[in-house]
């Protein structure tokens, strides 16, 4: 049943995803998020809020990241370990990518919007 490797994910992928993202910031707050619905995998929101005077952007960090169901079932199977791996690795520069476009930035801890929804992802690197 999809659940079983949603829980699964939950228990021994997020937490990795949590240290890598830690490593990358220690400023920003992580929080693990139940899934929305069943059979969906749990998601991770990530905030932080520096001062208002050196903020690029209006709103104070409020990101949600959201997994496809697929890709996450993918990582059971055959070379998941391998793909999961890969991504851990390349996660620093996936949050870099995600700045400029997303009107983001770490750096001030700071949003275009009030809330920010990166969802569909997979483990690529």
């Amino acid at each position: 049943m999809a659940t079983d490797f949603f829980a699964r994910f939950e228990a021994e992928y997020l937490p990795r995803i949590v240290a890598a993202i830690g490593q990358h910031d220690r400023r920003v707050q992580l929080h693990t998020l139940p899934a929305e619905t069943s059979g969906r995998p749990a998601r991770l929101r990530m905030t932080g809020d520096g001062p208002p005077d050196l903020r690029r952007h209006p709103y104070a960090l409020d990101i949600t990241l959201a997994w496809d169901g697929l890709e996450v079932q993918r990582l059971f199977a055959a070379g998941g370990d391998a793909r999961f791996a890969g991504y851990l690795t390349a996660l620093p520069s996936k949050l870099r990518a995600w700045q400029e476009p997303r009107g983001i930035d770490f750096r001030t801890l700071s949003q275009a919007d009030p809330q920010i929804l990166i969802g569909g992802l997979d483990f690529e690197h």
